[in-house]
């Protein structure tokens, strides 16, 4: 951090790339994910990075990922080197705008600085597929800034949109001393988790960013309490319940408990025979506690009865958290 009056240590190019080598050697890495604080200013500090990268590749051989973080205010060219030797490059966003970026530091710049290189990495990669193959990425420190979650939101699907990241990461904030932030309290893991849960939905699930915006509160964040997708279908009463037997997989997928996977099973079950139980929905993985009152069977006459044959269903889904794709159905 710029402010901290801490020991900074730093390693040169060649004994970094013979260290990975050797953890490499022995198992204990996989892969390189490559970042740095600034040491003069962005272009050589990056020079240096990517000259690490360099040797890994042709001195080593080793054609192994490698992450290569883009310093904010580096130069095309270092993008450009960047992006032929990495498999993914990001640069972190911090805040979703200038406004929230100024809070945190007063050396980046969010157009010319951060939005920039994202933009060349997008028209490089354009131009030629075995640039970056894994995309570009970003990330947002959650809650330093004041921001809302409405703010991450805009900007996030703003990214996809217009720049084409693969994704984007988020992390809630704690302090680490420094005075500025001093009187910022950390924001709750449950705030990061919810953003990554809406995430999914912008990236997975399809959902439009209005869509998205439905499971925001008055005061322009997401529920601690429910999960999105729940908020937004709880928003949309006119929606449900879906006819599991002939909803179309953007239908179902806007289901609570009902995820890519599970979606798909019941399209492919679709094909030999109707859906006609909760318990065939339960073994296509289907969260059927959370699903019930959002879906129509055969049998089911009206959502009250619906909800209350559910009231008998073993609960088994309910313990434990299931894998992020199904959970967010």
């Amino acid at each position: 951090q710029v402010g901290r009056d801490v020991r900074r240590s730093a390693f040169q190019p060649e004994e970094l790339a013979r260290l990975f080598m050797e953890l490499h050697a022995k198992r204990l890495v996989q892969g390189l994910f490559l970042s740095s604080g600034i040491a003069g200013n962005a272009s050589s500090t990056m020079e240096r990075m990517i000259k690490t990268v360099d040797i890994l590749r042709r001195r080593y051989e080793f054609k192994g990922y490698v992450h290569l973080k883009m310093l904010p205010g580096a130069t095309f060219d270092c993008v450009e080197a960047a992006c032929k030797l990495a498999n993914r490059v990001s640069v972190n966003m911090e805040a979703p705008t200038a406004h929230h970026l100024a809070k945190l530091s007063s050396r980046k710049d969010i157009y010319d600085g951060i939005l920039e290189p994202m933009r060349w990495v997008k028209r490089l990669t354009a131009a030629n597929e075995k640039l970056a193959p894994a995309g570009q990425t970003t990330q947002f420190v959650v809650g330093a800034a004041g921001e809302t979650d409405q703010d991450i939101l805009h900007t996030t699907a703003g990214l996809y949109r217009e720049i084409g990241l693969r994704r984007v990461y988020f992390s809630a904030y704690y302090s680490v001393g420094d005075p500025r932030l001093e009187a910022v309290r950390p924001a709750p893991p449950m705030r990061e988790h919810r953003l990554y849960e809406a995430d999914w939905l912008l990236r997975v699930y399809r959902f439009s960013p209005q869509e998205v915006e439905l499971a925001l509160g008055k005061n322009g964040h997401l529920s601690l309490k429910n999960d999105p997708k729940l908020s937004i279908a709880q928003r949309q009463p006119w929606l449900y319940p879906v006819d599991v037997n002939r909803a179309t997989y953007d239908q179902l997928l806007r289901v609570p408990g009902i995820g890519p996977t599970s979606a798909n099973r019941i399209l492919e079950a679709r094909k030999e025979h109707s859906i006609t139980s909760l318990e065939q929905l339960k073994k296509m993985r289907v969260v059927t506690r959370r699903a019930g009152r959002f879906i129509w069977l055969p049998g089911m006459t009206s959502l009250g009865k619906q909800t209350s044959f559910m009231d008998q269903v073993d609960d088994q889904e309910a313990s434990g958290i299931p894998a992020l794709a199904e959970a967010l159905g």
